[in-house]
């Protein structure tokens, strides 16, 4: 079966002092039917680009060069500006990191959710109020019929963030696209959070493309892992592969120095130095300078991203020749 979304070498450049930077470097991606696919990597790597990219929402003056984004086989990069209006908010619905500035500051939640419905649905306003509020009681806040009329800054930041996940909601997306949804709150908010976010997936059967950089998130979440890194893709595997035998050494390292995957009493290793600005990406791998598997082929050229088991794929010259080492990266 067609997945329901399926991208093939996304790239996403942006003027460089030295020419076009490729922030996103031909990039695939597939998320299925109903699962949670969760994209990882340290900030910086080009996670919420990718996301942006996905949405044709790159802010100027970078713009997609080449790939495809299929949506259902229907590819999204091709579609005129209206016609792609038209799937964004509707098919495929972002949540953004920071629900403060998400929302507009003068005007009641209420209301934004409601514009919000009303741009995609032909319903009168009482329809699209009564929905509002039954979104409001769906993603658990409190005393909905007030909040409706609150603003933005009476919220607190596990409140607003309930509103943008109705706001998403509002039209039933196929698709949710879910930009680290918990970095701003306190890890007891996040915690509820995540609850939700499983049980409206669950409920609903939608997608979920989940980016975050914590893995204790991707590990209760998400079905399906890829891991990112300085613009491309260089691990995907389920949830279990990753977390049990992880192949990459940049995806070794990540698990070994996660705080909630560490074992007590014992120092929590690091990955030496960190993520190359797009200017300092040389000819070869992009780990390559922070990887303990690194030998001379690594600085000429960037790995394929190759599969090497069942539905796995990795992209490092160390695994294709059998000299990874698996140890300290």
């Amino acid at each position: 079966m067609t997945a329901l979304l399926e991208v093939e070498g996304l790239t996403t450049q942006f003027p460089g002092a030295r020419g076009a930077l490729s922030i996103v470097d031909g990039n695939d991606l597939r998320v299925e039917r109903g699962e949670v696919l969760a994209l990882v990597g340290e900030s910086g790597c080009g996670k919420s680009m990718t996301a942006l990219s996905l949405m044709r929402l790159v802010p100027k003056p970078g713009r997609i060069v080449a790939g495809q984004v299929r949506l259902e086989g229907r590819d999204l990069l091709e579609l005129s500006v209206t016609e792609m209006r038209r799937v964004r908010g509707r098919r495929i619905a972002m949540i953004f990191q920071e629900p403060m500035t998400s929302l507009n500051p003068v005007i009641p939640v209420g209301d934004q959710v409601i514009e919000a419905i009303r741009l995609h649905e032909s319903i009168s306003r009482s329809e699209a109020k009564k929905r509002c509020r039954d979104l409001f009681v769906e993603v658990g806040i409190p005393d909905p019929e007030e909040r409706l009329d609150a603003y933005p800054h009476q919220l607190s930041g596990g409140l607003k963030q309930r509103v943008m996940i109705a706001m998403a909601l509002s039209t039933r997306p196929d698709l949710l696209i879910a930009d680290e949804p918990t970095t701003a709150l306190d890890v007891t908010i996040q915690a509820q959070i995540i609850r939700l976010l499983r049980d409206i997936q669950r409920d609903r059967g939608m997608s979920i493309l989940l980016i975050t950089h914590d893995l204790g998130i991707v590990n209760e979440l998400s079905d399906r892992v890829a891991v990112m890194y300085a613009g491309r893709i260089v691990e995907t595997g389920s949830r279990s592969q990753i977390f049990r035998e992880p192949a990459h050494p940049y995806t070794r390292g990540l698990l070994r120095s996660n705080p909630t995957l560490a074992q007590p009493g014992q120092r929590l290793p690091e990955i030496a130095g960190v993520v190359p600005s797009p200017e300092e990406w040389g000819a070869g791998c992009r780990f390559a300078t922070r990887c303990g598997d690194r030998f001379d082929l690594c600085d000429r050229e960037v790995p394929d991203l190759l599969e090497i088991g069942d539905h796995r794929r990795t992209a490092c010259h160390a695994i294709e020749s059998g000299s990874a080492r698996g140890g300290q990266s």
